[in-house]
């Protein structure tokens, strides 16, 4: 089924402004994909022929670091992966994309994406301001991860999702809307699993968090803020 301009407009901001007879000359080449949980949409190194746009579910983006797998961002609904090895000749996947829930996916292959960015420059210019926010949120990764306690970590991680992707006002008591295991949240912030199911069970005593249907809630995300502002 061609998914139309219309959908293509409402559900991802990348299109927002993309002229609607260039969507209308693209729609036809996208395909849509499903994968189950634990899938891998790719893997770190392999060659690009798609930039892929989650329709429904998650997945978690990552890189290896001395074997160590760290977790560099997860994305949801509306958000878009593996652009980079479409406008770069010759240059592999940077990471490798597994899903964490249920995911439908709208690929685009190379020669359809390069109709698109040549026909409507607005989509170098998205690509770029997105490529360096993504490089300010890895730079930042890598500061955390240097200067600041575990602990510390694990409370901006968790206050950065829920800023990110809570269904309420961001300032009331409320979940990140995710599963995410101590593994997964280890791999994030750069620390063991024990060491990170130890902080997170000293966050759920304080009363800061709790933990429902393995979803985490943010008991008080104000306080939770000034807590980090001490441990930082």
């Amino acid at each position: 089924m061609t998914v139309t301009s219309a959908k293509l407009r409402s559900t991802f901001p990348f299109f927002k402004d993309t002229p609607t007879e260039l969507l209308d000359k693209i729609s036809p080449n996208i395909v849509e994909k499903s994968f189950q949980k634990g899938s891998v949409i790719f893997l770190e190194g392999s060659t690009g022929e798609e930039i892929f746009f989650i329709a429904s579910g998650t997945v978690i983006v990552s890189t290896l670091n001395n074997s160590k797998k760290v977790v560099l961002s997860i994305l949801r609904e509306g958000d878009y992966f593996g652009e980079m090895a479409l406008v770069m000749p010759g240059l592999a996947r940077s990471a490798t994309v597994e899903t964490l829930t249920p995911t439908k996916l709208y690929s685009l292959r190379k020669s359809a994406f390069e109709l698109l960015y040549d026909q409507d420059r607005a989509i170098l210019v998205h690509l770029l301001l997105s490529s360096m926010e993504r490089l300010n949120r890895a730079n930042q990764q890598i500061y955390d991860m240097t200067f600041l306690s575990v602990r510390a970590r694990i409370i901006k991680r968790l206050l950065a999702l829920y800023d990110q992707y809570s269904l309420g006002d961001s300032k009331s008591e409320g979940p990140i809307p995710m599963k995410i295991t101590h593994q997964q949240l280890a791999d994030m912030v750069g620390a063991v699993r024990e060491t990170v199911s130890k902080i997170v069970q000293e966050l759920c005593d304080d009363g800061l968090i709790a933990i429902r249907q393995k979803m985490v809630y943010i008991a008080d995300p104000a306080l939770l803020r000034r807590r980090l502002e001490e441990e930082a």
